[in-house]
């Protein structure tokens, strides 16, 4: 029997469209079995968000990816705001023991100062690293990531995976997580990231590699129920 995929999405309700966008391309695109679990707020008994400079509901919450997983096993974490165009299994297939973690370590500087909902977009240190991780739950360095340790870091110690020696952070080809707009378009990558706005936002509706959003957005309404 094959492994279940164990997988987190960030999920925000006032853009729960593009959450559930983004599931419709792993589904549809996976040729094994799937977990898909959404990263929501409210589903916390012990996590009450306190960090006040999020642009989304998951901004910090997917720290607690591998306390969910109670600290057991792998899981991957995306942001909402993408979608799957190749098999997820061959992403999973990319999980290596030695590190706590693996993501796509960009380093590029943004080409607009705003993004959806007007908020700022600021360059940083390791920017857009964990929009997609590879989470080791169980590796003994993740184990600090309870929901207390999360609440009382700063946004930039999660974010640069500070509590990581940098010899755990394993790197994962780009294609994993490819930023629309901030770099060319290019039909064969893995996951497509809209980084500055979901094709669901009207100002990018018709925005770079937009139309792949737009083809599983129409086979998720073309799956609803009619009398």
């Amino acid at each position: 029997m094959s492994e279940t995929i164990n997988i987190v999405v960030g999920y925000d309700e006032r853009e729960s469209v593009a959450y559930h966008t983004c599931v419709e391309s792993i589904i549809s695109n996976s040729s094994e079995h799937v977990k898909i679990i959404p990263l929501c707020l409210k589903h916390f008994k012990k996590y009450k968000e306190e960090h006040n400079d999020g642009s989304n509901e998951f901004i910090y919450s997917r720290f607690l990816t591998p306390y969910l997983m109670n600290f057991d096993g792998w899981a991957i974490f995306l942001d909402g705001d993408m979608i799957c165009l190749e098999d997820i299994s061959k992403l999973w297939k990319l999980k290596d023991d030695k590190y706590a973690i693996q993501v796509v370590k960009h380093e590029y500087k943004t080409k607009m100062s705003t993004k959806y909902w007007g908020n700022k977009n600021e360059n940083y240190p390791r920017k857009n690293w964990s929009s997609v991780i590879l989470w080791n739950c169980g590796h003994e360095a993740n184990k600090c990531l309870a929901p207390e340790f999360v609440n009382n870091k700063p946004g930039s110690f999660l974010h640069r995976f500070q509590w990581l020696d940098d010899n755990l952070i394993g790197e994962l080809e780009k294609k994993w997580n490819w930023l629309a707009i901030e770099y060319d378009e290019n039909p064969n990558v893995g996951i497509i990231h809209y980084t500055l706005g979901t094709p669901c936002f009207k100002n990018f509706s018709d925005t770079s590699m937009s139309s792949h959003w737009h083809q599983y957005f129409k086979k998720l309404k073309n799956g609803h129920y009619e009398e």
